[in-house]
């Protein structure tokens, strides 16, 4: 079936080596990534957005016959096109207008005026919007979560709305010039460190210095943190009167020779409890501290003063009955050159006791789920509990503080001469009220921000002597010692320290084209005329967000409400609509499952229904090493996943396995799966007709050979080619109305998966009949046995079928043959003076174990030579026996640890051959070799 369309380089090609490089460094990335505008879970990152959406609108060059009129022209402008990219997709690209709009000018060629708008009906994090944005694209986003969508109204729409302004404060400028969004930066740090001082003035009293005591110099110092544990009553008769702590660890400082730590005090005739500070002490000393009350997992604890056993059991029901206790154990300082640690004093423990707040977030969590502490059963039932009385003093004296900021700014808005439409933020004004509504709605970001490091959940890190917030991870878990930061250290957990991130962040928005979010059901979204969509969904078994983002909507809905009282009007974010395939939701896993593709159906139906052909849509699938087995589908996310996307009207015409976790280098010895694959869909054809399952594989076998070798000449890691050769294989399924079983029913997605697999198994078999025939015997052998010995008669039958003898093999320096008995050589036995012009009988076996050897002994460079001296033909026989024994070891002899070394020299390949260029082969007998 010929296709209509221009195909677009995202069907065709994609530099996903430096696309995942990029990914991976951006995730080291803080100061002013847009992260750092609000939590959000399972961001995509935004160079590979970046990449897609570029790909995603530029034609491949193949779509130009009268331009690129021969294969090597096609393959030079595909080349200059992935350089682009790889430029793109560098981090400090993302504020490089001549990079940038390079990139753009690409686009406009390639698409015409006007641009076509993106969209992504899944927003999240906003990260594909916001690439859409900064490519100069009508960028749309929605989503079914409150907070995501102000996510995204912070991240796009308001920024473009209010772009190269001067700010609107009476204070001192710091800028001559304004662009983009640094106008509206410089207003949110003026007014946020205006909220700070007012706050200071009204509950700074919770916060008091500490006395240092004299061998620390004297006088005071301000507090960083406060040290807490919570307590339950001894389980000791002789001691139910005494709340003893539940404290995971006394350490304060774990770096070695410089060790802090808590010492209780013990007074079993008085029946008390007291701590002090130690510093250093014996190796034993160190680790009881380091265990502190902790016995084994779950909540299992011991009795400091009776050594009686605290269990999980007895814990739950105090918590229940009565509720959990705390009590301080120190105090954490700013000290001259490093952090000091003071013992807990009883003024401290005073104020933090009366600090009154005037009001409390008071909407229950959701207790069916362990996604949230309130699911464990320890009590924590509603929101205002994950707090402290100081905590939540603050939070609300911030929140209140937002309103009055608003009054502030629209005042200082008209005194600057902003127009006085009285038109607000929602209604798209653009006058000095819906200014003052904008620079609030980040105001009140800080103020969510700010509960994230601001609760009784936040712990303290001995290693880095700081507090960590509290959503580190996707869950909300229980915390037995709790950190409680300062809010007025200006450190993490200050509301300036905050706001000042945020800051970085804003200042680096380009929101070079309109940017819209809306507060939309995937399944129901009307979409924009001509729109592509490039979208993140959530996945089948995910993180139900709905219930982890409560969190922050219980505070944003009291200080935002006023400005977007249509997104506030609810209690709560929906929760039975959010597309996860959650048991505690639907009463069953199948329900669930139900749930989850009819759902997820809905919305690609909808999708596919609005789409245009001229571009592909793209969707991205979070992949988990539970996921694929040799079939390919031992989980039902991923198969589920395509099933509503071929049951919703697309076409799949290709998949890119993204690794965006991790590097791949060969220092690496755990194979894992790509963390994600793209999903490249086209419009299913109305003319689309049914095929029976014999067809289905006759073309299979006729599509799958050539395009599993075009990918594997793309480089892709062996670990990844089962996902990425799921795109032609699932491009021949899905083109279909669909396919027919011998009794006519239709084809399920699972089922094809595991044919496409199938192919592709019989695919790197046959491969082994393209090798050298010493090569061949090692990986029979190697099959069978491993490194392990085996009989020589054995071998001198499999040798002979070939047409080899065992001393031939024996010869090429592939095997050990001795006492009757033969084996395969590991890599470390292997001659360490080998070299491709001196081995008379070389073998593809010998070359691809010397290569994985040389680049994890010598590096990448000293390979690159020795590939270059191996030659063209050979070398590539050496990559397709890489692919070949990493399916052995992962599939058949289930080495992950030896598939690892096979995967990762595939992961190098692209580089080897570039640094090869520049090699220089002098050696006669080498040249010969060379036929590249």
């Amino acid at each position: 079936m010929a296709a209509e369309y221009k195909k677009k380089l995202i069907e065709v090609a994609l530099p996903l080596e430096a696309i995942n490089a990029a990914s991976v460094r951006e995730k080291t990335i803080q100061q002013g990534h847009p992260a750092s505008l609000h939590r959000w879970w399972a961001r995509r990152p935004l160079a590979a957005c970046r990449a897609v959406l570029f790909a995603q609108l530029v034609d491949d060059p193949s779509s130009h016959p009268d331009r690129f009129r021969t294969p090597q022209a096609v393959e030079a402008e595909r080349l200059r096109l992935s350089k682009i990219i790889e430029e793109l997709v560098r981090w400090e690209s993302s504020t490089n207008e001549e990079i940038l709009e390079k990139a753009r000018a690409e686009i406009r060629k390639s698409c015409g005026d006007p641009l076509p708008p993106i969209y992504d009906p899944f927003s999240g994090g906003c990260s594909i919007p916001l690439e859409a944005q900064r490519l100069g694209l009508p960028a749309y986003g929605s989503d079914l979560n409150p907070v995501a969508v102000m996510i995204g109204k912070a991240a796009i729409e308001i920024p473009s709305m209010f772009k190269d302004m001067e700010p609107v404060h009476p204070g001192q400028k710091r800028r001559q010039f304004y662009r983009n969004a640094e106008g509206l930066a410089e207003d949110i740090r003026h007014y946020g460190d205006w909220m700070r001082q007012k706050a200071f003035e009204r509950v700074g009293h919770l916060y008091p210095q500490v006395d240092l005591p004299m061998e620390h110099g004297g006088g005071k110092a301000t507090v960083i943190a406060w040290i807490w544990a919570r307590t339950v009553p001894s389980p000791d008769p002789a001691f139910s009167n005494v709340q003893v702590p539940l404290a995971t660890s006394f350490l304060l400082r774990s770096k070695p020779g410089q060790e802090v730590w808590i010492e209780p005090i013990l007074d079993r005739r008085a029946k008390t409890i007291n701590f002090r500070i130690r510093h250093g002490g014996t190796t034993s000393e160190i680790d009881a501290a380091q265990r502190g009350t902790k016995m084994g997992r779950g909540a299992n604890f011991v009795c400091l003063l009776s050594g009686a056993a605290i269990t999980s059991a007895y814990v739950k029901a105090q918590a229940n009955e009565d509720g959990l206790g705390d009590t301080l154990l120190a105090i954490v300082c700013e000290g001259k050159k490093q952090r000091l640690f003071i013992e807990p004093h009883p003024h401290h423990v005073e104020v933090a006791r009366a600090a009154s707040p005037q009001w409390k977030p008071d909407q229950a969590m959701n207790q069916k789920t362990t996604n949230l502490v309130s699911g464990r059963g320890y009590g924590f039932t509603h929101w205002h509990q994950l707090f402290t009385g100081r905590q939540l003093a603050a939070l609300t004296t911030f929140s209140d503080l937002v309103r009055d900021a608003q009054e502030q700014i629209e005042m200082d808005a008209l005194t600057a001469g902003m127009g006085r439409d009285g038109l607000p933020l929602q209604d798209c004004g653009t006058g000095a009220k819906a200014y003052s509504e904008a620079v609030s709605v980040y105001l009140g970001f800080g103020v969510s921000r700010l509960a994230d490091s601001q609760n009784c959940f936040c712990r303290w890190m001995s290693p880095r002597t700081q507090v960590v917030n509290l959503f580190v991870s996707q869950v909300l878990p229980m915390s037995w010692d709790f950190a409680e930061s300062n809010v007025f250290a200006k450190a993490a957990g200050d509301y300036q320290t905050g706001i000042q991130s945020m800051v970085q962040a804003i200042e680096r928005l380009m929101p070079t084209s309109r940017g819209v979010e809306e507060w939309q059901n995937a399944k129901t979204v009307v979409y924009p005329h001509d729109v592509v969509v490039a979208t993140d969904p959530p996945y089948y078994d995910n993180i139900a967000y709905a219930d982890l983002s409560d969190f922050f909507f219980v505070w944003m809905k009291p200080m935002l409400q006023s400005i977007f009282p249509n997104i506030f009007e609810i209690l709560a974010t929906p929760k039975s609509e959010e597309l996860v395939a959650s048991a505690h939701r639907h009463g069953s896993q199948e329900t669930a499952e139900s749930f989850f593709l009819n759902g997820m159906r809905e919305a690609i139906s909808n999708m596919a229904g609005q789409v245009g052909t001229d571009y592909p849509a793209t969707i991205y699938y979070a992949f988990k090493q539970a996921e694929t087995s040799q079939d390919g589908s031992s989980s039902p996310g991923w198969s589920t996943f395509l099933q509503a996307i071929v049951d919703g009207g697309f076409t799949l015409v290709g998949t890119w396995p993204m690794r965006t976790e991790r590097n791949t280098g060969l220092k690496v010895a755990k194979n894992v799966l790509a963390n994600s694959v793209l999903l490249v869909c086209r419009k299913k054809a109305t003319s689309a007709e049914y095929i029976s399952r014999t067809e289905f594989i006759r073309e299979l076998k006729g599509a799958l050979p050539s395009a599993i070798a075009d990918l594997q000449a793309a480089n892709i890691a062996p670990a990844d080619m089962p996902q990425s050769a799921i795109g032609p294989g699932m491009g021949v399924f899905s083109r279909y109305k669909a396919v027919l079983e011998v009794d006519d029913t239709r084809m399920s997605v699972k089922t094809a998966l595991q044919l496409i697999n199938q192919e592709l198994d019989e695919f790197l078999n046959d491969l082994q009949g393209e090798f050298d025939l010493e090569t061949r015997f090692a990986v029979t052998w190697f099959e069978q046995h491993g490194n392990a010995q085996g009989d020589y008669g054995t071998a001198d039958n499999l040798a002979r079928a070939r047409g080899i003898s065992v001393e031939d093999v024996k010869h090429a320096g592939i095997i050990e043959s001795t006492g009757g008995k033969v084996r395969i050589l590991r890599r470390t036995e292997l001659d360490e003076n080998w070299s491709p012009a001196a081995d008379p009988q070389l073998a593809v076996w010998a070359c691809c174990q010397h290569l994985i050897r040389t680049v994890r002994d010598e590096g990448e460079m000293a390979a690159a030579a020795q590939l270059k001296r191996i030659g063209g033909d050979r070398a590539e026989a050496v990559k397709e026996l890489a692919y070949y024994l990493y399916d052995v070891c992962s599939n058949k002899r289930q080495d992950a640890q030896e598939a690892s070394a096979y995967n990762d020299l595939v992961a190098v390949w692209g580089e080897l051959t570039r640094l090869g260029v520049s090699i220089q082969v002098t050696d006669a007998q080498e040249q010969a070799r060379l036929d590249i």
